[in-house]
């Protein structure tokens, strides 16, 4: 028995030395491997022919081991380059003319892609995005047999894309977008059984839309979950070419439970959308800007996992279906800028998961459907503006506590504004999404719903962009309506509004006197009303204030004094009985009476007390004393300050004297 334990003693050490080692090297990865010597010169000779503008690439050295170079990964085992990121972070929006562009175009690399990398057979990432290789495809990348990702988004590549793309049969992600390509799409690109994401847009491609859907069927169809072909001058139509009157459709709309993104928008398609019994399992479809007519068919209805649909900027005619109420899961629909008309169909009640409705710019009539604020209890953006509704505002809307953006410009709305108005508080924004709206911009991104990064507002007479996430209501406009009454002093609690529009209305009272506590105010439109009164003397508190006008009023009285309302055009308060800069009138003719107001407290019957300056005067008091008086009260510690003083001083004078 003693024996046998022995010898199985010997056998187990006698494993763990041979397999020690080993067990080492497997932990340890990277540690004593070394780039292939011809993967290396590939990758210096790749450098060569770069531009360089920040010298990013200075890791990149004769005798150093390519795996820590940066932008270079190895496999773990074999020390074959496994991917390579040359990306440039490029600033996402309209940014070609500004300093940020300046910026970006100095580091990012640039020069023709000549050198040819396919010794590097391991490749499976290749990313070179943003940056300026001003040359065609080259054709050694279609040799990557094992590239799984591939980026070329943001170049200058121009020509045309090879049939050989059909060689990259491992590719999960194609992403060309961004470039000056052209020509025809190859078909073997259906071969490509493996792709998940294709994104070919802002490209100039030659065809009609059915021959690149033509192209793309094959088992491409199988896995694919994005396609985004959209500003690529795309045109012709759908109806024909696809076989829908033979209720047979091409294999390409044949499409697997798996897809989740379709945008073909800002291109020139020209049909109505076929009645087709295809069933897309979409979630986003985005097939806005183009010229697309006709009504909606039945077959979108049948789409029930659509979580976003926008048909903006088209000629879409006739009513919204009533169907419409079966996409349960809609959370963004976009209408706006047809000719829809009728009314709002009731059977959006069923739509709770609303959270933007923009049918702006239609011919929709009648009342706003009071069943908005019961139902659509998640709703963040609702955009009414440019149709023909009229009636009263229902105080149901004032239930929608997430509204962020409410807009019922333009219409035919009349009676007063429910002084519940102080509800609209909005809640933190979430499960917003569309890409390339015309009002409202947000990302979509391997078809997950991701939080809206930004809003185009009509602010100051332009239009601005925000790309922050939005967390409370930053813009109202009620402009160019037959609203009565006067402007409710519960607007002034929503302390984030950024711009107020009450324009073209039949407003009258006075303006708020508490304006002045809405200090995130930038512009203010009152515009065109029956207000009279006096300027609040509250309002020249609001110093981020930029645009202004309530000329066409009954306002008296001097205007109050600030920087930045005297900063103002003069056109802003014409049409009022006021005096004072940046007016002529100076307040001393005409037996105008000076405005006292911003200089005189009515609380106090004296002079305003400005507290900027008492504190100020107090901070200095006291930082002052608080440290004299601890060092002449306190001997060690003012012994220990003089000697740090000398010490100083003898530093300084060491140094003056070198």
């Amino acid at each position: 028995m003693e024996a046998s334990f022995r010898s199985l003693s010997f056998l187990s050490l006698f494993l763990a030395f041979l397999f020690l080692p080993n067990f080492f090297f497997f932990c340890t990865g990277l540690s004593d491997l070394r780039c292939i010597d011809t993967e290396r010169h590939a990758l210096l000779t790749f450098k060569q022919d770069l531009i360089d503008p920040l010298n990013r690439l200075s890791s990149w050295t004769v005798d150093g081991d390519c795996c820590h170079w940066l932008g270079v990964v190895c496999h773990n085992l074999t020390g074959h380059v496994d991917e390579l990121h040359l990306r440039t972070s490029y600033p996402e929006g309209d940014f070609e003319n500004g300093e940020q562009y300046e910026a970006y175009r100095r580091t990012m690399f640039g020069g023709p892609i000549l050198v040819d990398l396919q010794n590097m057979t391991s490749l499976s990432h290749l990313n070179l995005s943003g940056n300026n290789f001003n040359s065609s495809t080259p054709n050694w990348l279609y040799r990557f047999s094992r590239l799984e990702f591939l980026n070329l988004r943001y170049n200058n590549l121009q020509g045309t894309i090879s049939s050989a793309i059909g060689n990259l049969t491992s590719a999960i992600s194609i992403d060309l977008s961004r470039n000056e390509l052209g020509g025809k799409l190859p078909r073997s690109l259906g071969n490509l059984c493996n792709l998940r994401e294709i994104r070919l847009s802002w490209n100039k491609w030659s065809q009609e839309i059915s021959e690149i859907l033509e192209s793309l069927s094959g088992c491409l169809s199988d896995r694919l979950e994005i396609l985004d072909l959209s500003d690529s001058q795309l045109h012709g139509h759908l109806t024909d070419e696809l076989g829908i009157s033979d209720m047979a459709p091409p294999s390409f709309w044949n499409l697997s439970s798996q897809f989740r993104y379709l945008n073909l928008s800002h291109n020139l398609i020209n049909e109505e959308i076929p009645n087709s019994p295809v069933i897309l399992f979409a979630l986003a479809i985005d097939l806005s800007s183009n010229h697309f007519k006709g009504i909606i068919p039945d077959c979108l209805m049948n789409w029930n996992n659509l979580v976003v649909l926008n048909l903006g900027n088209n000629n879409f005619s006739g009513s919204i279906p009533a169907s419409i109420g079966s996409l349960t899961n809609l959370n963004s629909l976009h209408l706006c800028n047809n000719t829809f008309s009728g009314i709002l169909p009731s059977s959006l009640k069923s739509c709770e998961e609303l959270v933007i409705i923009d049918v702006a710019e239609n011919r929709f009539a009648g009342n706003i459907p009071s069943w908005i604020g019961h139902r659509c209890t998640s709703l963040m953006v609702l955009s009414l503006r440019s149709n023909y509704f009229h009636g009263h505002i229902p105080k149901e809307l004032c239930a929608l506590t997430s509204l962020q953006i409410l807009d019922l410009s333009h219409n035919k709305l009349s009676g007063s504004i429910p002084r519940c108005v102080k509800n609209f508080r909005a809640m933190a924004t979430n499960n917003i999404s569309n890409e390339h709206l015309n009002s409202y911009r947000a990302s979509i991104r391997y078809g997950e719903i991701l939080p809206l990064e930004s809003a185009l507002l009509v602010i100051k007479g332009s239009i601005r962009e925000y790309n922050t996430i939005l967390q409370l209501v930053k813009s109202i406009d009620f402009s160019k309506n037959n609203l009565l009454g006067e402007i409710p002093k519960e607007v002034t609690s929503l302390q984030e509004l950024q711009s107020l529009n009450l324009s073209c209305n039949f407003l009258n009272g006075s303006i708020p006197m508490n304006i002045g506590t809405m200090v995130l105010l930038e512009s203010i439109d009152f515009s065109m009303n029956h207000l009279s009164g006096k300027i609040p003397s509250s309002m020249s508190s609001l110093t981020f204030l930029s645009h202004l006008n309530l000329s066409n009023n009954n306002l008296s009285g001097k205007i109050p004094l600030s920087t930045q309302l005297q900063s103002l055009a003069a056109s802003s308060f014409i049409g009022n009985n006021l005096c004072g800069p940046p007016l002529k009138d100076n307040c001393t003719v005409n037996g105008v009476k000076p405005n006292y107001e911003n200089t005189t407290s009515k609380d106090t019957n004296g002079l305003e007390v400005d507290w900027f300056y008492v504190s100020m005067a107090l901070g200095f008091v006291v930082g002052f004393w608080g440290v004299c008086s601890s060092l002449l009260l306190n001997k060690p510690w003012r012994i220990m300050y003089f000697q740090f003083l000398d010490h100083l001083g003898y530093k300084l004078k060491s140094i003056v004297s070198l």
